[in-house]
């Protein structure tokens, strides 16, 4: 059945034609450490633009407790620890889904780029004798894990990519920026992105012409009702991109980070990795520690495996939460002072009190589908970061992993987008643009109530556990929704977000339906009588589906299939 999430290609009418007009080489949507170590890069030929729909340094990249994972060539003397092993580890927790290629490249383009950011005065933790020092988190077999300021990692990459980005001639950054959508000269599947319509509170809307568009929007938190992510994280750069035309993989694969603070009525605080890292452990409302029973690295198993042996723990014991034991980590305030002081703030002691703990959605595994240049199934449009699948991750993200992503896949995308500013063959000519769209003659629905029961409905049936009645169910509800939300033209960016979360969560949940059997953070529970009704072939654990607008059924894909 053909709805509304396949045949709207636009969000708003308008005509080019009648709009201020912006031309640039490379236009960046995203502002984290993908999209600026795009933009530094790119810089090197060509004008750059980067559009950021909130402050520069409001992304999920400054949100980052945890470090940036590399095997760097400068060890510690006390650390054994090889590229090859890396790229084990990053294996192993993608549970046989990973791209090796993609591995590979991540892991040994990053090293150099982590020690170029420390070049750029980006200041990791260092021990008593002056060296880097290092930590372990989940999944990894060796302490490769570089924190700054013990857990305030992201901040710092995202303060020094911004100081390196501000201060380059040919960048201009647009903040409070808000990318509306990808700008093709037809609807016609694999027409060319020409750049975005976007909107800015003082400017209102705007056309932003670019030879080459690069999407690091981030990822999507915002779809469950709980997440570490901040609020920004709404799906935009994926919605943007399916609407386009792009292909989008790997959807149903969402990692639960497992421990964030839980207080009733407050936000989701993250309670970094590296707190386990250090020595944390989980216990149940008995006082019991479980991990121990469940993986051979016990706290420090791959977030998966954690995050569902949490929320067996609750199913079986009750409440709300597990708890989480750093009574016995010296120097806690000293080693996680932004953790301390949000635990203080409601009354916490992390040296006498256990921590309430709960899993929450944290990161989007799968996004636009792309080669190992970025480059997506839509020309002239790149993705990288958050917004991308890249098939690094495979089923689950190795922890840490992601900020590396970011420098490397970044520092590609960049370099191609100098290369086509300085090709003569690459499109430069604006075409005329028009987007009509019928007054809607369908009830109305409230915003803030489809958002919040969006949340729910993603939190319970397309969550940790997952049952193939309770997806069904989340399809159906979001076709509903869709037809009284997706219809309507809002003008701020509250309709767009809630109208991108949409899109996102309902290709979650359609993905996770079309995968019936488990595999990394995908856990399909047995249920107790079974629908015909959902029957469907099984998929080959190997195999990827991608989902496109241009098609109502997904496509699927070996491990290292090339795009296109």
């Amino acid at each position: 059945m053909t709805t509304l999430f396949e045949t709207r290609r636009y969000l708003i009418p308008f005509r080019t034609g009648l709009l201020p007009q912006i031309f640039c080489d490379t236009l960046v949507l995203g502002s984290g450490v993908a999209g600026l170590r795009a933009a530094i890069s790119a810089a090197e030929s060509g004008e750059v633009i980067v559009c950021t729909k909130d402050e520069i340094s409001t992304t999920n990249t400054s949100w980052a407790q945890g470090g940036i994972a590399a095997v760097l060539p400068e060890l510690p003397d006390e650390i054994d620890d090889t590229i090859e092993a890396h790229i084990s580890d990053t294996l192993t927790a993608g549970a046989g889904m990973c791209d090796p290629e993609a591995v590979k490249l991540v892991c040994t383009q990053g090293p150099p780029l982590v020690q170029q950011l420390i070049e750029w005065g980006a200041n990791f933790d260092k021990d008593s004798n002056n060296h880097l020092s290092a930590g372990r988190e989940g999944g990894h077999n060796a302490n490769r894990i570089y924190h700054a300021g013990g857990d305030a990692t992201g901040r710092e990459i995202q303060r020094a990519l911004t100081t390196a980005a501000a201060a380059h001639d040919s960048i201009r950054l647009f903040d409070h920026c808000f990318a509306i959508d990808l700008l093709t000269p037809s609807n016609d599947p694999g027409a060319p992105v020409l750049g975005a319509i976007t909107w800015h509170p003082k400017h209102g809307l705007q056309v932003i012409w670019a030879r080459t568009t690069i999407l690091a929007c981030g990822g999507a938190g915002q779809v469950y009702r709980e997440s570490s992510n901040p609020p920004i994280a709404t799906g935009d750069g994926i919605a943007m991109a399916y609407r386009a035309g792009a292909s989008l993989q790997d959807m149903e694969f969402v990692q639960f980070h497992p421990t964030t603070l839980y207080i009733p009525g407050a936000p989701r605080s993250l309670i970094s990795e590296a707190v386990r890292g250090e020595g944390a452990h989980l216990l149940d409302d008995s006082g019991n520690r479980f991990m121990p029973a469940i993986h051979e690295l016990a706290e420090l198993a791959p977030r998966d495996v954690v995050s569902r042996a949490i929320s067996q723990k609750l199913a079986h014991q009750g409440g709300k939460h597990v708890w989480l034991d750093c009574r016995h980590i010296p120097n806690f305030e000293i080693r996680f002072p932004s953790i301390w002081r949000t635990l203080k703030s409601f009354g916490i002691d992390p040296t006498t009190d256990t921590i309430p703990v709960h899993p929450a959605a944290h990161y989007q595994i799968g996004g636009v589908r792309t080669d190992l240049t970025t480059a997506t199934d839509v020309p002239n449009l790149y993705a990288i970061g958050e917004s991308s699948c890249t098939g690094l991750h495979g089923a689950n993200r190795l922890a840490s992993n992601s900020l590396l992503e970011g420098l490397v896949m970044g520092a590609i995308a960049g370099r191609l987008a100098a290369q086509r500013a300085d090709d003569a063959t690459t499109p430069t000519s604006p075409a005329t643009v028009i987007s009509s769209i019928l007054p809607s003659t369908h009830a109305e629905l409230d915003l803030t109530d489809v958002r919040s029961s969006l949340r729910s409905t993603m939190w319970y049936n397309a969550g940790i556990a997952r049952t193939r009645t309770k997806l069904a169910d989340a399809c159906d509800m979001f076709d509903l929704w869709g037809r009284y939300t997706l219809d309507k033209v809002f003008d701020t960016p509250d309709g767009w977000e809630v109208q991108n979360l949409l899109f996102t969560a309902r290709l979650i949940a359609r993905a996770a339906l079309n995968r019936p059997t488990s595999v990394g953070t995908h856990w399909i529970q047995a249920e107790a009588e079974a629908d015909d009704s959902l029957e469907s072939d099984p998929i080959d654990t190997q195999l990827h589906a991608s989902w496109s607008r241009n098609s109502t059924e997904p496509v699927y894909h070996a491990v290292s299939e090339s795009v296109g």
